[in-house]
């Protein structure tokens, strides 16, 4: 039986929940999505949430009240889902795309300012999108000294520990898994003017759909009370938010799962010639295991299948993978630069060669040794 890349962490709990949802009749948003913001807040500890349909209306409404004009820019990372630019171009505003880390497949404040130097004439920066990619999480308080307004996207981060060790050099080698610290599933200390936690299929938690969007302080957070009551279309159905509120309450057994499965996977990757990337800061929530690899990614994907392993390409649904979504044509003045001008470089890399590995709770001690035996032989 083939292994898949992904798979939510349903369990029986979860089933039981959505089941009592369905024979109480009550799938529409109501009781179960106020029960869900409760919990959530007593993880998030966040002044104010809204329980929404999906992470689009929750990127759409973020930035529908910052009140930006027509044609201003949005930074975020090539490496950001496509829906992004969709979103922004519904808005009526430019999406300046920003390139990643080397090291790693997030943005930082010397990739945005790069971004910002290349930009066309009469296109100004308004907002900054930080998208926490595959779960690492970039500098968000480095990124919030340029003075911009912060919308961050951890819907992949949702259990990143702080304050653990760094991990050592610049190059795409394994990040420190030692450390100890707060789970910062996103602290109130939070950089972020809003915050989304998606709750889609392959977030870190899923409602089967969904997104929470999210003010730490109580001055952003009634900006968010300032929309007022959305219809119910907007809002999160009951039987997605008691799947979510049973999500939140494992998620600390399912993300040391996590970590005992990756220590096994570490173990074999580091005696390949294949490259992990850096966690700068903190310990790796483990929302997945890619490798950037020194081979070809058909080669590697073909091998897997041999071994009834799925491995998917890390970034397939990403901006950097899908050009297609930008601008095809050369950025003029007032529009926003195309990802096809090779702007992005590093992201564009990563998009090619980066490729992940099953690694979810759900996965047997048969499976994880079979997985690894197959990390441990690639091409």
């Amino acid at each position: 039986m083939k292994i898949e890349v992904y798979s939510p962490t349903i369990r029986r709990k979860e089933m039981d929940a959505v089941l009592t949802a369905m024979v109480e009749d009550k799938i529409g948003p109501g009781e179960q999505a106020r029960l869900l913001i409760q919990i959530a807040k007593e993880h998030l500890h966040f002044d104010y949430c809204l329980a929404l349909r999906s992470p689009a209306i929750a990127l759409y409404l973020a930035l529908k009240v910052l009140n930006l004009e027509d044609g201003q820019g949005v930074l975020i990372s090539a490496l950001s889902p496509r829906y992004y630019v969709r979103v922004i171009e519904d808005l009526r505003l430019k999406p300046i795309y920003c390139d990643v880390l080397s090291s790693s497949p997030i943005i930082s404040r010397e990739t945005i300012e790069a971004a910002i130097a290349k930009k066309p004439e009469g296109l100004d920066p308004r907002c900054i999108v930080i998208r926490h990619t595959l779960g690492f999480v970039p500098d968000t308080a480095a990124i919030a000294e340029l003075g911009l307004p912060v919308i961050d996207d951890r819907s992949q981060s949702y259990g990143f520990i702080e304050g653990g060790e760094a991990a050592e050099g610049k190059e795409a080698v394994e990040p420190s898994v030692a450390g100890q610290g707060r789970e910062a599933g996103n602290p109130a200390g939070t950089s972020g003017v809003f915050t989304i936690l998606g709750l889609e299929e392959r977030d870190m938690l899923t409602a089967g759909g969904g997104a929470l969007l999210y003010a730490a302080n109580r001055r952003d957070g009634s900006v968010l009370r300032g929309l007022g009551e959305l219809p119910p279309e907007y809002n999160l159905p009951d039987i997605n938010a008691a799947m979510a509120v049973i999500q939140f309450r494992e998620a600390a057994k399912n993300l040391e799962k996590r970590k005992e499965i990756a220590r096994v996977y570490t173990q074999s990757a580091l005696r390949t010639r294949h490259k992990r990337f850096v966690q700068d800061a903190g310990e790796y929530n483990n929302y997945a295991f890619p490798l950037v690899l020194e081979t070809g990614v058909k080669d590697v994907k073909a091998y897997a299948r041999k071994k009834d392993v799925i491995v998917e390409s890390a970034f397939d649904d990403t901006l950097a993978a899908a050009p297609g979504e930008a601008s095809k044509e050369p950025a003029s003045a007032g529009e926003g630069p195309s990802l096809e001008a090779g702007l992005c470089p590093e992201a564009y890399s990563l998009s090619l060669r980066t490729v992940l590995f099953p690694l979810y709770p759900r996965l047997s001690s048969a499976e994880v040794e079979r997985i690894s035996k197959l990390i441990l032989t690639l091409p």
